[in-house]
């Protein structure tokens, strides 16, 4: 079995949350220190974190920190809540402070205990997503993976590559194959920075590649994460995933969705119903300070896409695997009823 670097995007120190500015890797590793209501906003506004987990993460922390400001809790709760509108987790941790504080009042011990637990919870859950999901991939095998699901978008080892991570480290002959990931180049900046960390062997691709890339038998599996699922089994995630969808079930090669328990919104019938953020447009036009495009032009940026559950071989989750999703399927396996 090999020895991986245990990554951590976060760490309290005397109270104060500091986190690693994703902004700036993979050239600089730069901590940032968020001290008020305002920085934890700012820092998920502007993807200095981001990741469905740690987003969520991050948010609990936020709200114990905008109590201590002597904030009004729901207005902390709601500032908060509009910074990212797709990713539920964040909606959920939000939802587990806030219940803290209409039982207990304003007992920052408490706040900042739950704030803990969460991150703990989630790292964990990230942990048995990977056994669960590293029995799936073959033992020599190449895979295919879209944005950053790893350490840095959760409280450690990530979702669809803390599957990748699990295979490596369980020996398994792997390469992996990242998407640039545009406009962020969440792929090529801090997915192949983080293999680069574990010494996961690794190619960086333009996303319009993988299309050409599978039909050549070059992909052996593709494994992705989510942001959000619905009772259907539709998931939101990084735009382009709904692509690679359509790309493996062509093809016939299994298409994998790494998710924790939290990233499931029972609210939600389908993908339909789910708010899809569209970000600046100059995301779009400049790339890292660098202009890309005449900036008279409009751009487009839709953060997130849809896709749809017929498309999905199975959901990989911190309780288990849910093959072929469906509502009856998620409904059983999570304990509940068919309304």
């Amino acid at each position: 079995m090999r020895k991986l670097k245990d990554i951590k995007p976060l760490e309290l120190k005397d109270d104060v949350l500091y986190v690693i500015n994703q902004l700036k890797l993979p050239h600089e590793l730069v901590w940032e220190k968020l001290e008020t209501l305002a920085d934890y906003e700012k820092a998920i506004k502007d993807m200095i974190v981001r990741g469905a987990p740690l987003i969520g993460i991050v948010g609990a922390y936020g709200f114990y920190t905008g109590i201590k400001e002597g904030i009004d809790y729901i207005q902390v709760y709601e500032r908060l809540k509009q910074t990212r509108p797709t990713a539920v987790n964040l909606f959920w941790a939000l939802d587990r402070m806030k219940s803290i504080y209409e039982k207990y009042g304003n007992d920052l011990n408490l706040l900042l205990k739950e704030a803990k637990r969460i991150e703990v919870e989630d790292y964990h859950a990230n942990r048995s997503i990977g056994g669960y999901g590293e029995v799936l991939i073959p033992k020599k095998a190449n895979i295919l993976t879209h944005c950053n699901t790893g350490a840095l978008a959760t409280a450690g080892w990530g979702t669809a590559l803390g599957i990748i991570r699990s295979a490596f480290e369980n020996d398994k002959d792997i390469t992996v194959y990242v998407d640039e990931t545009r406009p962020y180049l969440q792929g090529s900046r801090l997915t192949a920075w983080e293999l680069l960390q574990e010494g996961i062997p690794h190619y960086i691709i333009t996303d319009s590649s993988a299309g050409f890339l599978i039909k050549k038998g070059m992909i052996d599996v593709i494994v992705v994460g989510a942001d959000r699922i619905t009772l259907n089994g539709d998931v939101a995630n990084k735009i382009g995933t709904y692509s690679l969808s359509i790309l493996a079930k062509h093809h016939n090669i299994p298409l994998y969705v790494a998710a924790p328990s939290s990233s499931f919104d029972f609210n939600l019938e389908s993908g339909d119903e789910i708010p899809i953020e569209e970000r600046n447009e100059d995301e779009v036009k400049n790339c890292h300070c660098c202009k890309v495009a005449p900036q008279q032009s409009k751009a487009l940026n839709y953060s997130f896409d849809i896709t749809p559950a017929e498309n999905i071989t199975a959901i990989i989750t911190e309780k288990g695997i849910i093959e072929k999703p469906n509502k009856e399927k998620i409904l059983k396996f999570f304990g509940r009823k068919l309304s």
